[in-house]
């Protein structure tokens, strides 16, 4: 197999510094090894006028101010003429929610990403011709796009080559190829608290811990999201 292209994530925010907040742990690390690189694009550069304007007032009336569609459209095209292969993202309320399934769509098939972080009451209606798809982290409305994209590109990140110390973790974690929720974990001391740890996995039979783990994920699967279960059933 060809090794594939470095990853690149790039953001349009008008608060790049809070992307800061990725160069610790997983992701840092992924950064300073050459697996993926994060670009930020402050859409302050693009404003119009003397006060770099990238707002204004909605048609119509209503509260709010609604992102203008002129600084995003020049953002958008300078971003794409670097990487015309840029998979553009607009993060919204009502975009698509985002699960493992996405997330590893973009990971295996996208070679880069553009994640565009809106604010306000959001933007005018004729940038969405210009993405690719909209992503949604969850059904309650934050104040900006950033967390959201940083939130994408942590998930799609961790499922690239090299970026886990132990890529078969990823076979076992939640929403993994088995579809369930996680087995529960446990690590000494053997009590806690009058608590014990289960002692099939004390036995050394490996082949009853394995029973064990998935009667176990399947158990919490059909108890916290049973959706899921229904899902790995029809497989």
């Amino acid at each position: 197999m060809l090794a594939r292209e470095k990853m690149e994530f790039h953001v349009i925010t008008l608060f790049p510094e809070m992307f800061a907040a990725l160069e610790a742990g997983l992701i840092g690390r992924a950064q300073a090894s050459g697996l993926i690189t994060i670009r930020t694009r402050n859409l302050r550069e693009y404003g119009l006028g003397n006060y770099r304007q990238v707002d204004d007032t909605p048609y119509g009336g209503g509260s709010g101010m609604v992102m203008r569609p002129e600084p995003l459209a020049a953002a958008i095209d300078d971003a794409m003429a670097r990487n015309p292969k840029l998979l553009r993202i607009l993060m919204s309320p009502q975009g698509e929610i985002l699960d493992q399934a996405i997330a590893r769509d973009f990971a295996q098939n996208a070679a880069g990403l553009l994640l565009i972080a809106g604010r306000y009451e959001g933007i005018d209606e004729r940038v969405l011709s210009m993405v690719d798809r909209e992503i949604s982290i969850g059904e309650y409305v934050l104040s900006g796009g950033e967390l959201p994209a940083m939130v994408v590109i942590e998930a799609v990140a961790r499922l690239l080559p090299g970026v886990l110390g132990n890529p078969e973790s990823l076979l076992e974690e939640s929403f993994g190829p088995s579809g369930m929720l996680e087995y529960p974990h446990f690590t000494r001391p053997e009590e806690f608290r009058g608590m014990r740890v289960p002692e099939v996995l004390l036995s050394g039979d490996h082949r009853r811990i394995d029973a064990w783990r998935e009667a176990e994920a399947r158990k919490r699967t059909a108890q916290r999201r049973p959706r899921l279960l229904s899902r790995t059933d029809k497989l």
